[in-house]
């Protein structure tokens, strides 16, 4: 309504605020339970926080009245009875379930794909000094040891889930961060929910990924995935490793990838830590996904490389050695300096280096040779001229006469490359000068 209270049963739960509820302490214990009930209906009462000059006395008592409510479940009086689920659950949908507003490139028309999440500034929720005390409330509820899983289910459903679930798209980290929370507590405290949980999750990122690349929450629920994930036991179930291939490495597609990645990253080394035998598709994958034009990117797909081939055993890096070094010495080549670099500083880690070079050079450096030897001759950056230098170095110092083999291979392959040139461009010369000569006769 404009300016008005909203939501169903308004007329009611506003005839609650004519007259002045006492507070708990004011009421005999056996009183406080109906006293409760009837704070819940008053706060099930929404306003409207576009217009700051309606409703402020109302406002104000909500809110003192909210944070009496924060409290008393927070003191543990007794252990909720049914009758009170009921409210709780009216109270909590009529305040947090509603459509988000649509994201300010939506309202000013702005096409999408000159959106970037990463610098438009976010759209906070006017109703926080409410939305906030209802956030902590319901996460006191859910911690509290008064609430009882087998009862609470009925409420705490799949469906309330569901609804949860859909404002992880909100624009407000303030909101996304609570919800990152009450999530994590209910999936810890309702197991029955498990399931449901993961799938309901499962489905976001395919919409994510394959449908609408667009979405705010999806580094909250990377962050409840993490712990969840930690928490796998071993041996892993084929239901988590799908989740790996179907969820997560596709994640890695997106154009935003840079707003998630750190805990994408996280997620995806937990499972190559739990099952080492998992770094082979791994690394697959993240060849397949790798970025082509967009050097930040690059950089962060390095790191989480470096951290995986950490965890990866030598017999899954024979399977993946060739198209790695290919990309390794393509990232080398590269022309922006910061993913060079980055590439370099792979060396630098003894367990990366053992894999790379000291067992399977024979396969590894023919293919990083060029890359390595023009970069160590020219490179515009001193930075990457240097490290490169240090590479090279301990190349020859581990096996000087492969390095000269390499080399040498590489002259000759250059040479015959040269030869070819200057053929085809005499081959082209006669076939020109035939073509003159064939005009000219005529």
């Amino acid at each position: 309504g404009g300016g008005g209270a909203q939501g169903s049963g308004a007329e009611s739960a506003m005839a609650l605020y004519a007259e002045p509820l006492p507070t708990f302490r004011d009421v005999s214990a056996g009183e406080r339970q109906a006293l409760f009930c009837k704070k819940l209906q008053l706060c099930a009462a929404t306003f409207d926080f576009n217009d700051a000059t309606a409703h402020v006395k109302e406002k104000e008592v909500k809110r003192q009245t909210l944070l009496e409510l924060v409290d008393y479940v927070n003191t543990g009086s007794g252990k909720f009875v049914e009758a009170v689920f009921d409210d709780i659950a009216k109270m909590l949908s009529a305040n947090l379930f509603r459509a988000l507003p649509p994201s300010e490139r939506m309202s000013s028309g702005k096409d999408s794909e000159s959106y970037d999440p990463e610098e438009e500034e976010p759209t906070l929720e006017p109703a926080w000094p409410h939305l906030q005390i209802v956030y902590e409330f319901l996460l006191r509820y859910i911690v509290s040891n008064e609430t009882e899983a087998k009862q609470a289910k009925k409420y705490i459903s799949t469906t309330f889930v569901l609804k949860l679930l859909e404002l992880f798209d909100s624009e407000d980290p303030r909101e996304r961060d609570y919800l990152k929370t009450i999530l994590h507590r209910i999936y810890g405290k309702f197991m029955v929910h498990r399931p449901f949980i993961r799938k309901a999750i499962f489905n976001i990122f395919s919409l994510f990924i394959y449908e609408t690349e667009r979405h705010n929450g999806v580094a909250e629920l990377l962050e409840i995935l993490g712990s969840i994930i930690n928490g796998f036991a071993l041996p892993l179930k084929d239901e988590h490793k799908t989740f790996l291939m179907k969820a997560l490495l596709p994640l890695h597609k997106p154009k935003s990838v840079g707003m998630y990645h750190q805990q994408l990253s996280y997620c995806v080394s937990q499972f190559a830590e739990k099952d080492p035998k998992l770094a082979e598709v791994v690394i697959l994958r993240l060849l397949k996904y790798w970025p082509v034009t967009n050097s930040q990117k690059e950089v962060l797909f390095l790191g989480e490389l470096e951290e995986i081939l950490e965890l990866t055993q030598a017999a899954e890096f024979q399977k993946v050695m060739v198209p790695l070094c290919h990309q390794i010495a393509r990232c080398l080549r590269s022309s922006h300096f910061g993913v060079a670099e980055r590439t370099l500083f792979l060396f630098n880690s003894d367990y990366i280096w053992s894999l790379l070079a000291m067992q399977n050079r024979q396969t590894t450096l023919p293919i990083l040779f060029d890359a390595l030897d023009s970069n160590s001759n020219s490179h515009w950056n001193a930075q990457v001229l240097q490290l490169t230098t240090n590479v090279v170095q301990l190349f020859k110092s581990i096996d000087e006469a492969f390095w000269a083999e390499c080399a040498e291979k590489h002259e000759a392959e250059k040479k015959a490359r040269t030869e070819q040139e200057t053929q085809r461009a005499d081959n082209w010369a006669r076939l020109e000068k035939a073509a003159e000569d064939a005009r000219a006769r005529r």
